[in-house]
Parts: structure tokens; sequence; C-alpha cells
């Protein structure tokens, strides 16, 4: 019979995570998870098999839950513009994004995200051709705006380049 999870995998996840915003892919360690979460090094080989298995794990988690909050975002404003709907969306960290593109896995879950998230703009601008390049455009403004604001940069007003758009 096996033993009752003390520590989930949502804290090792976000463990892996916090790391990973910290220090980098090379921070994640089967020892500097185990550290910050008290499981034993051996018993997070037993549930991920690997380094890779347990980041990999991780980030499908973080889409997971970036998917439901978009769903959950698009049905909430559906009465609602463009800027809105990205508000309500709430922060995205592009540069976890930028990096998930480098598996393909990974990057699939981004485009069918990417994809879902320019229809509900899309209609929310109009219809036609127009209207899903204008959604295409203000999505990569907003992800644009998350990536360079993560690096200290000053940002754009997104409801500008919505007005600039629309």
């Amino acid at each position: 019979m096996p033993r009752t999870r003390t520590i989930s995998d949502e804290t090792v996840f976000a463990t892996v995570r916090r790391l990973m915003a910290e220090g980098g892919d090379k921070a994640v360690s089967f020892g500097s998870v185990a550290r910050l979460t008290g499981l034993a090094p051996p018993t997070l080989v037993q549930r991920y098999g690997s380094r890779d298995g347990m980041v990999k794990a991780a980030r499908l988690a973080a889409w997971d839950a970036l998917e439901k909050r978009t769903g959950e975002a698009i049905a909430r404003t559906a009465d609602k513009g463009p800027q809105g709907l990205l508000k309500a969306i709430g922060p995205v960290d592009a540069t976890a994004l930028a990096a998930d593109l480098r598996d393909p896995d990974l990057a699939q879950r981004a485009a069918g995200w990417q994809a879902g998230v320019e229809t509900a703009l899309a209609l929310r601008l109009g219809s036609g051709q127009k209207a899903r390049e204008s959604a295409a455009l203000l999505f990569a403004a907003w992800q644009g705006q998350a990536l360079w604001s993560a690096a200290g940069e000053q940002a754009f007003r997104l409801k500008d380049a919505v007005k600039r758009l629309t």
C-alpha cells in the first residue's frame, strides 16, 4: 500500500518554479528541491524519475493552471473589450513561456493557448481578417510588454496599443 503524500506535487512544483525564477534552470536539482520542501532526494526521484521529468511536470502543471485561468477569464469577461480580457487573465511569466518553447510538448501547449487568447481577442475586436490580425498584434504586444517589464524596462500602456489597433 503506497504511503500518503505529506507534501503535494503542487508544493514541489511551486518550489521548482520559484527556483527557476530566482536562479534559472541550473538552480533546480533534486537536492535544492529537497532542501526547500523537506522531501528526501530519493523520494523526488521516485515521483518524477529524473530532474528533467520533475521540471517538465512543474511546467505542465503551470500550463494547466494558466489554461484554466484563461478559460475562466474569457467566460467572465464576455461583455468586456480586449483590455478587460487581458487584465482578467492577469500577469503571465513571459520568460518562463519563452523557455518552454524549447520543448516540443510545451511549445504545443503554448501555441494552443496563444490561439485561444487570440480568438477571444478577435471576437472582442470585431469580425474578419482585420480583427484576427489586430488580435495577433495585441497578443504580441501584451507578451512583449510582460517580457520587457520583467527585465525592468519601462513598458507602454496596453490600453494605448488597444486604441491604436481598433
